[in-house]
């Protein structure tokens, strides 16, 4: 069981089938803006501090945010110090961001990804381990 961080600043088909696999495989989830019953906080900039700081903070193993492009929730999540969000297309790319880049948050468009291909991604980004390859665990040391 993982403990994972989600929000985003908006609902839709997406986050409903994110929340709904995670549950399904037994995650403990923490909600995050708009994806709480109780939303007071829903702007991007807030959702993607408060999942970065969970997962830095130890509440979560990791983090998954969404906006409308994906980019602006991402960038505010990875100006919490320990937080390596990737923002990802494709399972490919979630896969490597885990693997090279130990990402510990993925960040995910609202308006390009499918439900389909989030799940996809959702897939490779929590079924991959980090490398403990010498030269990526540098490359991150250095990012810190």
């Amino acid at each position: 069981m993982m403990r994972c961080a989600i929000g985003s600043d908006d609902v839709g088909p997406l986050t409903d089938a994110l929340v709904k696999e995670l549950n399904r495989r037994g995650d403990a989830v923490e909600r995050f803006g708009a994806l709480r019953e109780d939303a007071a906080e829903t702007e991007w900039a807030s959702v993607g501090r408060a999942v970065g700081d969970a997962v830095a903070a130890g509440r979560a193993d990791v983090g998954i945010v969404c906006c409308w492009t994906g980019t602006g929730i991402s960038i505010a999540a990875n100006k919490v110090r320990g937080v390596r969000a990737a923002l990802c297309a494709d399972a490919v790319t979630a896969e490597g961001a885990r693997r090279w880049n130990d990402a510990n948050v993925l960040a995910l468009s609202l308006r390009a990804t499918s439900p389909a291909v989030g799940l996809e991604i959702l897939a490779a980004f929590l079924g991959t381990e980090a490398s403990r390859d010498a030269s990526d665990l540098r490359s991150v040391a250095a990012v810190e």
